[in-house]
């Protein structure tokens, strides 16, 4: 049988879909951001129009969803495939976004690396020929996710130095069979990995160790260096995985650093706005991926762009026994040129 894999993690694909649509909807905070000006859809009122902050999460990203389509000039009918998911227990913030889509659906939980999934099954959904037309859409509210993760609002509990602000956005990529790019060209699928890390708090660190074994595993599979890529970029490990990921690197005698960042240090301003160690949740690198990345690779910016969602796959129920976080990553080569 005729395989595309190119190492252990690695799928090469032969006919790289386009990116031929993407939106990102965000709410007030991260409007206020440095990114601001570049998304298409930006919320003051953090009900998004709904009574309560898990239907609001459905509103934004049904936001995102329609306005890709509309950018992608196709309507729903259309689409082959949609992958969705989110950080609420049994992903219903994408469920009941898209329960009247009339899309077939596939959902997802990936955590804080869904977009990274989804993107990466969308683009071989395409090029295994089992679709022309598919989307990846994903989203978090630091509302609805702090009342099941942590703490309500009301309580008003104090949060560490290492926590991270879960991003209030949607981002949805529309992909094609045919279309100008940029192009899915390959995608490394992550191995779970267990850092010992048990404090909600502090998810940064407990998903570096994966974020590291899947960069290094994408470079082994298909030969290549950091050196090979315009721009690397992780999400969301904060400033505290960013750093672990550059020190990993550094002992191998590797210096990122002039390549790599992260999306959850590039969403908010870290001086103006109290996020502490960066943004978190699937919304976060979704809605920096839609705007900044994409916009930029579009502009010309960058010709090489290694996208790597990273998340804690963890639950409430987890957390409360005790358990360790554990960590993933999944790697998206996304190219100017086929």
């Amino acid at each position: 049988m005729k395989t595309k894999k190119s190492g252990r993690q690695t799928v090469c694909l032969m006919e790289p879909p386009s990116i031929i649509g993407s939106a990102a909807a965000v709410g007030k905070k991260e409007g206020q951001g440095p990114l601001g000006s570049s998304f298409d859809h930006i919320c003051e009122d953090s009900y998004f129009g709904e009574k309560s902050w898990e239907k609001a999460e459905s509103a934004m990203q049904r936001l995102a969803f329609f306005k890709a389509l509309d950018k992608a000039k196709i309507a729903p009918s259309q689409l082959d495939y949609l992958f969705a998911g989110d950080l609420l227990n049994q992903c219903t913030a994408s469920t009941f976004a898209m329960r009247d889509s009339a899309v077939p659906y596939l959902g997802l939980f990936g955590a804080c690396s869904t977009m990274a999934e989804g993107l990466g099954l969308a683009a071989m959904m395409i090029d295994g020929g089992y679709a022309d037309y598919t989307c990846a859409v994903t989203s978090s509210h630091y509302c609805s996710a702090e009342r099941q993760f942590r703490a309500p609002l009301e309580y008003g509990s104090q949060r560490s130095p290492t926590a991270q602000w879960t991003a209030t956005a949607a981002g949805a990529v529309i992909l094609a069979a045919q279309g100008g790019g940029p192009y899915v060209t390959a995608v490394t699928t992550g191995c779970i990995r267990d850092a010992g890390i048990a404090d909600i708090s502090n998810m940064g660190a407990a998903m570096a160790q994966a974020a590291y074994d899947t960069i290094n595993r994408h470079f082994e599979d298909l030969r290549l260096t950091p050196g090979d890529y315009d721009l690397i970029v992780t999400g969301d490990l904060g400033r505290v995985g960013r750093g672990i990921v550059l020190d990993l690197f550094r002992r191998d005698g590797v210096d990122m650093a002039p390549v790599y960042d992260d999306c959850g240090v590039l969403l908010y301003d870290q001086k103006k706005q109290d996020v502490h160690a960066g943004g978190s949740g699937c919304g976060c690198s979704a809605a920096v991926l839609c705007s900044l990345l994409l916009n930029g690779m579009r502009a010309g910016r960058w010709k090489k762009l290694l996208f790597c969602g990273t998340g804690a796959l963890m639950s409430p129920t987890s957390s409360g026994q005790g358990e360790s976080i554990p960590g993933i990553c999944h790697a998206v080569a996304i190219s100017s040129t086929r």
